[in-house]
């Protein structure tokens, strides 16, 4: 039995509701489809751009996609955590807004998204200009910073995000320490690491293990960063089952530094993405970074 407000609902009755909504979720995206070709051979395509109309209906249809995108990657979420004897709450789903507007950032905080990340500091510093309305509520969406990060890009990086995934360096660490103290602020991080070795991906090397570990303890030093865990990006292949490696030897890597520098906090894993976020729950997940399957292609 559900219930709604004080009457129980029957279970088949709950189902047709749900169902229902199903169905209304495809009428609209039907009547938007349409709406869009009866005016696309209506205006010039010159116009179309600038056509209000036109203009509502994309966003119409992308709140519907962000909705129904959504519950199918909670799904997935929810599927893998069962597998992997876990709940599904352990897991937060960033939801990757790069290169999307402002509206679509705007759309998925509308549809329950609180977790939304960026990865160029330009871009997201226009982004929240447009979204302050959201930034100044109690429950406003916590921005993750989750590309390479420039030095010379850290002062406006610790004043705009909550978190960043990216530190990828020593030096990186100094500097974003230097600029947390000047705002005294302690600045959550994630340690990235390069666990593939792929010369295109940033991060920390394991190639000399001592070298490493002497750059992280002198990181968990550092008194205005606070390292909350490790973050890695796999390699891209067909078969998401070959990224286990990688997610297996983050997990085996938290542990080890856990145990070695047990005054920082190594909670996090980050690492899985629209493809892989299976696999990587299933090892240890606890962040993953999710854009295509929530809002489709992006643009460059």
């Amino acid at each position: 039995m559900a219930s709604v407000g004080r009457k129980f609902v029957p279970f088949p009755i709950r189902c047709s509701i749900v169902g229902a909504r199903q169905t209304f979720r495809e009428l609209s995206l039907a009547m938007i489809n349409t709406m869009q070709n009866v005016i696309s051979q209506m205006l010039p395509a010159r116009h179309l751009p600038t056509c209000r109309l036109c203009v509502t209906l994309k966003a119409m249809k992308e709140k519907v996609d962000i909705k129904t995108n959504l519950a199918h990657v909670r799904e997935r979420i929810a599927a893998a955590a069962q597998r992997a004897g876990r709940a599904p709450k352990e897991v937060t789903l960033v939801a990757v807004t790069k290169t999307h507007p402002a509206a679509v950032a705007r759309a998925a905080y509308q549809a329950g998204l609180r977790d939304l990340g960026e990865n160029r500091v330009q871009e997201a510093d226009l982004k929240l200009s447009d979204l302050q309305e959201l930034n100044s509520r109690p429950d406003r969406p916590r921005w993750h910073m989750i590309g390479h990060l420039q030095r010379r890009k850290a002062r406006l990086a610790v004043a705009l995000f909550d978190i960043i995934h990216s530190v990828d360096s020593l030096r990186l660490a100094q500097r974003i320490n230097r600029v947390a103290e000047e705002s005294d602020k302690v600045m959550p991080v994630l340690l990235e690491v390069n666990v593939s070795g792929e010369a295109s991906k940033h991060g920390l090397g394991l190639s000399d293990k001592a070298s490493f570990l002497a750059d992280v303890e002198q990181i968990v030093t550092l008194p205005h960063l606070q390292p909350c865990g490790l973050m890695t990006m796999a390699p891209i292949v067909s078969d998401p089952e070959q990224t286990r490696p990688i997610f297996v030897a983050l997990r085996a890597l938290r542990d080890e530094l856990s145990a070695r520098f047990p005054e920082a906090d190594w909670r996090e894993l980050s690492m899985g993405m629209t493809d892989d976020l299976e696999v990587a729950i299933e090892e240890g997940a606890t962040m993953v970074r999710v854009g295509r399957a929530i809002f489709g292609s992006r643009g460059k």
